[in-house]
């Protein structure tokens, strides 16, 4: 059984957690305190506001020991707001340069809101390298606007008036997601996830 942390702090974690229930061999682990870290194989970072969620990952103490498991190779899959919160480099569409906490895990470089508002929510096919085509649903979503070794942007979409636009990272054992998996029910994202656990 692979037990699977998703980040339960605020935002759209409960659809993870009904995803990963659904998928053989997998038990979800709702996180919410540093110790509910200790045992899980996996972790998720899920959608929200990524302000929000990166306060309280200080607030509770969690940084060290995400960051620690990162180190240990431990997969992590960050997914839109997760997205912003894994990256090194963060800025807004519209105010520019943020101060906001993250982790500082993954080299690339995120621009948060860069589709716009919730108002220009869409839906998109993905292809992504090693997982193949998804159905991706992006929400005030970020862009991956650049990334740098070892990162690498795995997934782009052509969107109108910004061309070639970047939605998804890979560096190690972690992955960025600008889009929401949980919310097409894009199992192959969670599969592909789930074999890097067993790599």
């Amino acid at each position: 059984m692979v037990r699977v942390g998703v980040l339960a702090l605020q935002g759209d974690f409960l659809e993870h957690v009904q995803i990963l229930r659904e998928l053989d061999g997998v038990e979800p682990v709702a996180v919410k305190r540093a110790d509910d870290l200790s045992s899980v194989d996996a972790l998720i970072i899920p959608g929200g506001e990524s302000t929000t969620i990166g306060s309280l990952i200080v607030a509770r103490g969690l940084a060290d020991k995400i960051a620690s498991l990162a180190e240990s190779g431990t997969p992590i899959m960050g997914t839109c707001a997760g997205a912003v919160l894994l990256a090194k480099s963060v800025s807004d569409k519209t105010v520019g340069p943020t101060d906001q906490f993250t982790l500082k895990l993954m080299n690339i470089e995120v621009v948060r809101n860069a589709f716009g508002r919730q108002r220009e929510s869409f839906i998109a096919d993905v292809d992504i390298d090693e997982i193949g085509r998804v159905r991706a649903a992006f929400i005030r979503a970020p862009e991956i606007k650049n990334a740098w070794p070892p990162a690498r942007i795995t997934g782009f979409i052509d969107y109108p008036g910004m061309g070639r636009v970047g939605v998804s990272a890979k560096q190690d054992n972690m992955l960025a997601l600008a889009f929401h998996p949980e919310i097409t029910g894009e199992k192959k994202v969670y599969e592909y996830f789930l074999r890097l656990v067993k790599a």
